[in-house]
């Protein structure tokens, strides 16, 4: 089946077809196998990026720089210290002047309604390197490692355990949904996942055959192909630390639990940064079972496969 995806903006992968997200994984697959062979392409040469952070990062930052830098391309990195991003000009003016310089734009910030400004208006494609609502390339990048150890993810079991309205819980319920995963979260009630959202998955998990499951239950990781946590308090929400500490101190990713899975050959994922011995203990995110640092490497690899797809340069 033929996917175009030229022009294309990834805000969320709401706004993505199974076929589409399976083009990206497998193209994604593609480039690290070219990564791992020592090949090199200019395929991005002549293009120009601009990289809008609002909030600190390591891995998007130098998933996004790497994968079109060593293509070819020219990323630039403007911070809110070195631009006006919604302050003394406009967001819609500053997207229209971008847009016209650019040949791509990802912002990694705080509201979804910005990364949606900066599509409608911009004219090129808008990668979502995280905002408070989503963050699609990480969960792109976590489908894919699952497939690197178990195969086809259709039918596996992804089990999120923490707070379960963050980004990432959010966007792993999303392409779960769409790809047939399995997907539990396990959180304490008033961490549960945002009513709405889990409304808008439902259809979509009936339709691939994927599971959706909430529950308080640590219990609920029998059988699971991987465990995954994130950090009890995001970004911006450093100011509830203690508070979570409290609510999800029981929540923790250990060696206990791990053991509850009942399977030897259960991984372990983690978004990063990690805090050990808060959500996860050191012992699991460092063990043999842990594929954090796969995962972290496999940002790149999806990321450059999205630009790839919607700047038109595959071939």
């Amino acid at each position: 089946m033929s996917v175009a995806l030229q022009g294309r903006s990834l805000l969320t992968l709401l706004d993505y077809t199974e076929a589409e997200i399976r083009h990206l994984l497998e193209l994604a697959k593609k480039a690290k196998g070219e990564s791992k062979r020592g090949e090199i392409h200019q395929r991005f040469a002549g293009k120009t990026l601009a990289l809008l952070f609002e909030k600190r990062s390591t891995r998007t930052r130098c998933a996004f720089e790497t994968a079109f830098g060593e293509e070819g391309g020219h990323p630039v990195f403007l911070s809110t210290l070195d631009i006006q991003l919604g302050a003394k000009e406009s967001l819609e003016d500053t997207a229209r002047v971008l847009g016209r310089m650019f040949s791509a734009i990802q912002y990694r910030g705080f509201k979804q309604s910005t990364a949606e400004v900066l599509a409608r208006f911009s004219g090129v494609p808008v990668y979502n390197g995280l905002t408070d609502s989503f963050h699609p390339t990480q969960a792109l990048a976590d489908l894919m490692t699952l497939e690197e150890n178990f195969g086809p993810s259709a039918k596996k079991t992804l089990c999120f355990v923490g707070d379960g309205r963050n980004n990432v819980a959010r966007s792993l319920m999303v392409i779960c949904s769409k790809m047939g995963v399995n997907f539990t979260v396990i959180s304490p009630g008033v961490l549960n996942p945002d009513p709405a959202l889990a409304a808008v998955c439902a259809p979509l998990a009936a339709a691939s055959g994927a599971r959706l499951r909430v529950t308080e239950d640590l219990a609920a990781v029998e059988g699971a192909d991987a465990v995954y946590t994130d950090v009890w308090a995001s970004m911006g929400e450093e100011d509830k630390k203690e508070e979570r500490r409290r609510l999800l101190a029981p929540y923790q990713v250990n060696q206990a639990l791990m053991d509850k899975t009942g399977r030897r050959d259960s991984i372990f994922l983690h978004c990063l940064p990690a805090v050990k011995g808060e959500e996860v203990s050191a012992d699991v995110i460092d063990g043999e079972r842990s594929r954090a640092w796969d995962e972290a490497e496999n940002r790149k690899h999806t990321i450059k496969a999205l630009m790839l797809a919607t700047l038109g340069c595959e071939t």
